[in-house]
């Protein structure tokens, strides 16, 4: 009897195993991905927009020559750090607060993040609302330094990035003192 148990436990344990590594990805990450472009479906082809043609309309709106709102959807603190100028922000999680501002829903709205990922989400809800106009900018301001844009931010003022990479860096990593570090 305890031989049965022990072989029991033994095979639960390798069939629960073999299950979780055959298991591939996670299935809700899968889930995300149709989620994710679910909202892509909302957003016309020729609405998705790369850096070119984002920093034309950019520089027409700046220039007064057009009229149109530009939203950054990152993070309080990943806008402040830095952003481009003159442009509007209404964080992603606070969406929904933009039928409040924007009521016309024919007005030209162009949307980005850090990539594009929250920026999918956004103009696909935007979509969602009711608004015909809306442009996902999918390169965001990884795009828009790789580019050569600049930024500003209320401590450096105006300048360009010259390498955007993901952080902690190697060098930062070996950090020794540091009172207050996001990660």
């Amino acid at each position: 009897m305890k031989r049965i148990a022990v072989v029991a436990v033994a095979l639960t344990f390798l069939l629960g195993s073999a299950g979780l590594v055959g298991a591939g990805d996670n299935p809700l990450k899968a889930q995300e991905k149709k989620v994710v472009q679910s909202f892509v479906d909302e957003i016309p082809k020729d609405h998705i927009i790369g850096v070119e043609k984002f920093y034309e309309v950019y520089k027409a709106v700046m220039d007064g020559k057009k009229e149109a709102y530009l939203i950054d959807v990152r993070t309080h603190p990943e806008f402040y750090a830095f952003h481009i100028e003159g442009t509007d922000h209404i964080h992603a999680g606070h969406m929904y607060t933009i039928p409040k501002k924007i009521t016309d829903p024919t007005a030209e709205i162009y949307v980005w993040c850090r990539t594009s990922h929250r920026g999918k989400y956004v103009a696909g809800f935007l979509y969602k609302y009711g608004y015909k106009n809306v442009y996902l900018y999918d390169k965001g301001v990884v795009g828009w330094a790789a580019a050569g844009h600049p930024f500003v931010n209320q401590f450096a003022g105006k300048f360009k990035i010259t390498e955007y990479r993901k952080y902690p860096s190697e060098a930062e990593k070996s950090f020794r003192i540091r009172e207050f570090h996001p990660y």
